[in-house]
Order: structure tokens, then sequence, then C-alpha cells
């Protein structure tokens, strides 16, 4: 059940969406768009106490969302781990796929999950929520390097389905994006750990 805030995150996101291919992601636009879904001030700074940034998690929190809902409609349990790990990333994608231009305009502006001035816990979450749906119950230092080389590989399979419309070639750069990720949680800890520490102290100084 959505929160009220998440409510009017979806009413604003909706009216917003069809202006970014034209406008980008703005706050003009932003604030074009609450005044069409008539969400006044009060309302604007309950749902995105942080402005823009605050949309544009949900809108890829959103994808997060349906991607879960996509994969509890398949068999998963017949797939092995880095089956699933392709399906949900697929997922993902496939439920952006309508806002495509969206997350063009997002990459030109460095705001997508890992940009400079976005925060490095998205890309991360997005990550777990993939690994989760894979079934992966790891709690130790295993569950950190999952993660972590999924962050590592999803920039480069998201610019990649930008511009490209084949479904049969996206799957095979995921699936060799994926065997790359896994012979270097295999190489061990020299390349593993140093990356993960970054990926910890970039989380820690965005979320502070």
């Amino acid at each position: 059940m959505p929160t009220p805030s998440e409510k009017l995150l979806n009413r604003w996101l909706d009216a917003l969406l069809p202006r970014v291919p034209m406008t980008g992601w703005t706050m003009v636009s932003a604030k074009q768009a609450a005044r069409e879904a008539d969400i006044s001030q009060g309302e604007q700074a309950l749902a995105a106490p942080n402005g823009l940034p605050d949309l544009i998690d949900h809108f890829f929190d959103r994808a997060v969302d349906e991607m879960l809902d996509t994969l509890a409609t398949q068999d998963l349990a017949s797939l092995r781990t880095h089956e699933r790990v392709a399906a949900g990333i697929r997922g993902w994608l496939d439920a952006l796929e309508p806002h495509k231009a969206a997350v063009r305009k997002a990459a030109g502006r460095g705001l997508l999950p890992w940009g400079a001035g976005a925060a490095m816990k998205r890309v991360w979450t997005i990550s777990d929520a993939i690994w989760e749906a894979a079934g992966d119950t790891a709690t130790d230092y295993n569950r950190q390097t999952k993660r972590g080389l999924l962050s590592a590989i999803l920039p480069s399979i998201v610019l990649y389905w930008l511009d490209i419309e084949d479904p049969d070639a996206l799957d095979t750069f995921i699936a060799k994006r994926l065997q790359a990720a896994m012979r270097i949680g295999q190489n061990g800890s020299k390349v593993v750990k140093p990356f993960l520490e970054f990926l910890e102290r970039t989380r820690a100084r965005r979320a502070g």
C-alpha cells in the first residue's frame, strides 16, 4: 500500500514524465507538472523535500517495484542464479522502456543512479533488489561483493540499452557483463575489496 507521500509522488511523476523528453529533468518542469496535477506547495514539500532528486529517485524506484511484480509471475526457481539476476536486470529495463527518453535525459545531465550528482545508494538499492529477487540470502562479505559487482556493471548495461533496440543483443550483452563480473569476483579480494570500500565510503558521504 503506497504511503500518502508516495501517492503524491506518483501523481507528480505521472504529470512530469510526458514533459521530460522535451524539457529534461528541471525544477521548472517539475513545478509546472505539480500545478497540472493540483499538488500544492505544502504537498510538494511533503512528497519531495529534496526537490528534483527525490522525483528522480522515485522514478527509478518505481521501475524496481514494477520489476519485482514482473518477476513474481515468472518461474525463477527453474533458472540458474546468473539467469535470475539477468531476468531482474531485464525486468527493470523493461519497466523503464516506456520512458526511455526520460532515462536518456537523465544520462545527459549525469542524473542516472550512479551519476556524480546523485546518491550512490540508488544503484546499490537497485542491485540489492535484483539480488534479493534472485533469491540471494547471503549476509556476509559475499553479499556486499555481489551487490558491489552488479553496481559496477549496471551503468554499461543501461548505456548500451539506451542505444539499441534489439532485445536479443541486449540479452547477450547482459550475459557477457555478468560473466565478466563473476570472473572479477572469483579473482578474490585484491580486486573486489578496494572497490567495495570505495562504494561504501561514497555511500556514507552521500548519506551524511
